[in-house]
C-alpha cells in the first residue's frame, strides 16, 4: 500500500475494562504513524470518546446470549454473521496491517473476519481468566497478551505479559509521590468500576463512619456512586460530618488516586492496572458475579505482594471493612510498603510492549 500509512485494526466491546486498554493502543500506534479503526457496535461506541479524533469508528453489528428473550438470543446467529461479513467487506476494501481484540462481543466480527481472510491477528486479555469471546479466538490468533500473570490459557497458547494498558493520564502520574497517612486531612477514593458498585454504596460509608472520632475527622471521601445511590450515599456522609464527593464517574480519577492515601475498589482490571501503576495501597473486594469469579484473579498480584487487602464480596460488612481501612490509616510505614509494592508489580510499559507484538506481526504479514 505505497503512500498509504500502515492500518491496525482495534475491535473492543463497550465497557472500560475493554476500551480503556484499547485507547491506551490507539494513541500509542498514532503516535507512531498508524492509521486507526475502532471496530465495535453502537454500544461501544458510546464509550469510544476518549478515543484520539483521527481514529475511525466502525460500528458493526453484533450481539450477546447473555440480554434478551428467547427471540433475541434466537436471532444472535444472524446478527454476528452479518457483522462477520460486514467487516470483512469493509477489510477487503482497506487491508489491515494487524487486526487486534480486547474482547467483549462487539469483538467478535472483527476478529473471526481477520481469521476468515488470514490476517495478522492477536487478541488482549485484561483479566486473570479468559472471557468468553478471548477464548473463542485464543487457539485462532497468532499470539495473546496478558494484562494479568498468570493468565488461564489452553495448552499450546503462545501468551506475552505484556501487563494491562493504562491511558496517558494515569501514565502522568505513574510512581507519583505517596504522602504516607498521619495526623492531617487524608483522601481516600471509592471505586465501583465503571458503573459504580451497590455493594460499596451500601458498607463503605457505614465503615467510614465507624473508625474512631478522631481518624474520621481526617478523612475527604470521593465515592464513585450509581445514579440511583448517589442521594443516599452523599446524605449519609453530611449526616455523620464526613466530607465527601459523591458523583456516578469521575473523569479525574488518576489525579484523585494519585492525592488518595488508600484506594477502595473493585478488582478490574483497569483499575487494578491504574493502582498498580499510580502506586497506591487498596482494598480490593472483587466482584462475586464476575465471569468465572476473574475479579479475585485480578486481585491476587497485588494481594501476594503485600500491595493490597482483598476482602471477598461475602465477607464485606461495615464492622471488617472498618477495621481494614484503620489498619492501613494508622500505619504510616504498612502504608508506605503497600504502596511501594504496587508499584514494584505494575507494567507501566504494557503499552509499549503491546506496541512491539502489533509491529512484529505486521512485519511477519500475512499468516495462515
Amino acid at each position: 500500500m505505497a503512500g498509504k500509512a500502515a492500518l491496525l485494526v482495534i475491535a473492543a466491546g463497550g465497557t472500560g475494562g475493554h476500551m480503556f486498554p484499547a485507547q491506551a493502543l490507539a494513541e500509542a500506534m498514532i503516535r507512531k504513524g498508524w492509521r486507526v479503526k475502532l471496530s465495535t457496535d453502537a454500544r461501544g461506541a458510546r464509550y469510544a470518546g476518549g478515543f484520539p479524533h483521527v481514529v475511525e469508528v466502525e460500528q458493526i453489528a453484533s450481539a450477546t446470549f447473555a440480554r434478551g428473550g428467547a427471540l433475541a438470543r434466537a436471532a444472535v446467529p444472524f446478527r454476528l454473521t452479518g457483522g462477520v461479513i460486514s467487516a470483512a467487506a469493509k477489510m477487503l476494501r482497506d487491508r489491515p496491517d494487524v487486526v487486534v481484540g480486547f474482547g467483549g462481543y462487539p469483538a467478535i466480527p472483527a476478529v473471526a473476519a481477520a481469521t476468515i481472510l488470514r490476517l495478522p491477528r492477536m487478541i488482549h486479555e485484561q483479566n486473570g481468566v479468559l472471557g468468553r469471546v478471548n477464548q473463542l479466538f485464543a487457539t485462532r490468533v497468532h499470539a495473546v497478551a496478558c494484562g494479568t500473570w498468570p493468565t488461564e490459557l489452553p495448552e499450546g497458547v503462545e501468551s506475552f505479559h505484556t501487563g494491562n494498558p493504562v491511558r496517558a493520564t494515569v501514565l502522568e502520574r505513574a510512581g507519583a509521590p505517596y504522602i504516607p497517612p498521619g495526623d492531617y486531612p487524608m483522601s481516600l477514593l471509592v471505586m465501583g468500576g465503571s458503573q459504580g458498585a451497590r455493594i460499596l454504596s451500601d458498607v463503605v460509608p457505614a465503615a467510614i463512619a465507624a473508625l474512631p472520632e478522631a481518624l474520621r475527622g481526617n478523612i475527604r471521601v470521593s465515592h464513585q456512586a450509581r445514579d440511583e445511590d448517589g442521594a443516599r450515599v452523599a446524605q449519609f456522609y453530611a449526616e455523620h460530618g464526613i466530607g465527601a464527593d459523591v458523583q456516578p464517574f469521575f473523569h479525574d480519577v488518576p489525579r484523585r488516586m494519585s492525592e488518595a492515601q488508600l484506594v477502595i475498589s473493585r478488582a478490574g482490571a483497569s483499575s487494578v492496572a491504574d493502582i498498580s501503576v499510580i502506586g497506591r495501597p487498596s482494598i480490593l473486594i472483587p466482584f462475586a458475579a464476575a465471569a468465572a469469579d476473574h475479579q479475585t484473579a485480578n486481585a491476587r498480584g497485588l494481594v501476594k505482594a503485600d500491595a493490597a487487602i482483598m476482602i471477598p464480596e461475602s465477607a464485606l460488612e461495615p464492622a471488617a471493612l472498618s477495621e481494614q481501612i484503620s489498619a492501613v490509616l494508622t500505619n504510616p510505614d504498612a502504608a508506605v510498603h503497600m504502596a511501594h509494592a504496587a508499584l514494584g508489580v505494575s507494567r507501566p510499559d504494557a503499552t509499549e510492549r503491546l506496541v512491539e507484538i502489533v509491529e512484529a506481526l505486521a512485519g511477519k504479514g500475512q499468516q495462515a
